[in-house]
């Protein structure tokens, strides 16, 4: 049970957040919790609903946000994420039984996306605190300043839901995948 209301319908949450609801709704065909969890802060989720937009439209494919989520989830210890992100990772980008292991592992069995997955979890375990090397081996598999950029945000958005759903106990609402290191 979470530690704050979650709204059981999008009629129960507050009015400024429901036709943002409607749009996860009509986006994923239901609302997770995480969302509706949210929704107590209409600017919480316009906040979370615009980021995540907006680095949609990135140059990072699907498939690499996914592995970047798995990555982060795992590293910080949010089941919510995990479940989610396994779920939307094998439904949705198709990754494999076999990626989604090395996403969690903060690896990718794709020479381009490991570059990525590799920083971004390097990002997530030392707090940013990364050095010139660590830049050089992401640009030299071939991403730009603005993809490095992307990547880092992407830490930021899962970093904060998973902080999200830890600190409030979100409800798991998709199958359920164990951390393998509980935090």
């Amino acid at each position: 049970m979470s530690r704050i209301p979650t709204p059981a319908t999008i009629a129960d949450a507050p009015a400024a957040s429901q036709s943002l609801l409607e749009g996860v709704k009509k986006k994923f065909g239901m609302v997770p919790n995480i969302f509706k969890l949210i929704s107590n802060s209409p600017t919480a989720l316009k906040g979370h609903l615009d980021l995540a937009e907006t680095l949609g439209k990135g140059a990072l494919p699907p498939q690499t946000r996914e592995r970047i989520a798995l990555a982060v989830a795992e590293i910080n210890g949010c089941q919510y994420c995990l479940s989610a992100h396994t779920y939307t990772g094998k439904n949705l980008a198709k990754l494999d039984d076999a990626e989604i292991t090395a996403n969690r592992s903060g690896r990718s069995n794709d020479l381009k996306a490991d570059a990525a997955v590799h920083f971004a979890a390097l990002v997530t375990r030392s707090r940013g605190q990364v050095n010139e090397t660590d830049i050089a081996a992401v640009k030299a598999a071939g991403y730009d300043d603005g993809q490095l950029l992307e990547i880092v945000q992407h830490v930021a958005l899962n970093t904060w839901t998973n902080y999200v759903n830890e600190v409030f106990k979100t409800e798991i609402d998709f199958p359920r995948v164990n951390l393998r290191n509980a935090a």
